[in-house]
């Protein structure tokens, strides 16, 4: 199985005062608002990620972060074959969470938490002003290049549950 990243969504007090900001600052563009039972926004897209900028209503489906939760909420995954998928990330390990019923001008997704309890979504139909495939190989000047491609990190430093 393969996903594509091509969403996340901020959790804001203002939608349209944080887009503005995005739009200003990045050149982002407006494609679409949401306004249904759970969640008020404004999605916006760089030509091929989508960026909700989210207001929830509810704690049910904002998750465990909550309604009032103010950051990045969560990442979205545009998956061919949603049951290959649904069946995929549950052997990883992923706990399902939500599908959100589709209401108007808001995306079918379904919605899991990984094992550090960060939630995605996966869809197989996409996301305003998102690009599932990206054709073409970048000209050199627009690839980054890390300073030290052989930088091992310290891992030694991160507290590991013992499973024993």
């Amino acid at each position: 199985m393969i996903g594509k990243l091509r969403h996340f969504a901020l959790s804001v007090e203002d939608p349209w005062k944080t887009a503005e900001f995005y739009m200003n600052a990045f050149g982002m563009k407006k494609v679409g608002e949401v306004d249904t039972s759970f969640v008020l926004g404004v999605y916006l897209s760089d030509g091929v990620i989508n960026m909700a900028i989210l207001k929830y209503k509810k704690d049910e489906f904002a998750g465990p972060l909550g309604k009032d939760w103010v950051g990045i909420h969560h990442l979205g995954f545009w998956v061919d074959d949603i049951k290959e998928a649904q069946e995929h990330v549950a052997k990883q390990g992923a706990t399902y969470f939500k599908g959100d019923a589709k209401e108007d001008n808001s995306f079918y997704e379904i919605k899991y938490t990984d094992p550090d309890g960060t939630i995605f979504d996966i869809t197989a139909s996409g996301w305003g002003g998102a690009l599932k495939d990206v054709t073409g190989a970048a000209p050199a000047s627009a690839t980054a290049k890390l300073n030290r491609p052989d930088l091992q990190a310290d891992r030694s430093q991160l507290k590991v549950a013992s499973g024993g």
